[in-house]
């Protein structure tokens, strides 16, 4: 059901953007550049008390209705109330931008060297379909310990794994246009979704009427979270970005704010 690493989400008092979550630099400004200057958003937001409160309860009262509006609210509190609105969210996320630039160049067919070599060599001892799709997981997200690498590397795999069931005759070292889009904007959607179970997994998980039940609910968020990405990036495609674009970390975190402002939407 996508719970199996959740909590009760992270405390009061503390940043909402952790010290160790690397920024991703800002488009270049117009005119006179400005390399000394911090950005706007360089002061990190601490949690507010209770900061969960309003999607633990929305979220909820989802899981023992199924009602859209209760999961669109839930997902809007956790936004807005959870981390301080899309804007920081998105900075939170920053791992998640990052690691798609980098899904992106592994993918490409001339991908750098160095991506290519190692992807290579951990591709070398595959004997299947499962062993490539590992190999490259490994190479995009290696394991560092961290839950957002847990989540990223889980992401990843899963997209690559629903793009071979979309496309059952792609070649993960091989892919076109379209399929390399789909397997960016999947992931996305996917490890945004990871967030939202390690944060509000448990209180679904809880109140829902049933395990199938929960399922189902799970299913639903996962899908509907995946498909507000994909439309961000969607419009991302249709400007003439593409999955090879060198600065598709910056690229992904203005799609990540897009979706988290249809969020936050929902508590207009």
């Amino acid at each position: 059901m996508g719970t199996s690493q959740s909590s009760s989400g992270p405390s009061a008092s503390v940043a909402l953007v952790p010290p160790w979550v690397e920024d991703i630099p800002p488009e270049p400004p117009k005119g006179e550049p400005s390399p000394d200057e911090p950005p706007p958003d360089a002061t990190i937001p601490v949690a507010a008390p209770a900061r969960f409160r309003d999607a633990r309860t929305n979220i909820g009262r989802y899981a023992r209705t199924g009602s859209d509006e209760q999961m669109h609210r839930a997902l809007g509190h956790y936004v807005r109330s959870g981390y301080g609105g899309g804007a920081t969210m998105a900075r939170r996320l920053n791992g998640t931008s990052r690691t798609a630039a980098r899904l992106g160049a592994v993918l490409q067919p001339g991908a750098q060297p160095d991506l290519v070599a190692a992807r290579d060599a951990a591709i070398a001892g595959g004997k299947n379909a499962q062993s490539v799709l590992d190999a490259i997981v490994e190479v995009i997200r290696p394991v560092d310990g961290t839950q957002d690498a847990e989540s990223s590397r889980r992401a990843v795999r899963d997209a690559l794994s629903d793009v071979l069931e979309r496309y059952p005759e792609a070649d993960l070292l091989d892919l076109d246009d379209a399929q390399r889009q789909y397997v960016l904007e999947r992931f996305v959607g996917l490890d945004v979704y990871n967030r939202f179970c390690l944060d509000l997994g448990k209180k679904l998980d809880e109140h829902a009427s049933s395990p199938s039940a929960a399922s189902a609910r799970f299913a639903e968020v996962r899908e509907y979270i995946a498909a507000t990405v994909a439309a961000e990036f969607d419009k991302l495609w249709a400007s003439g970005s593409t999955p090879a674009s060198p600065d598709l970390a910056r690229l992904t975190q203005g799609a990540l704010r897009e979706a988290f402002k249809v969020f936050e939407g929902y508590l207009e």
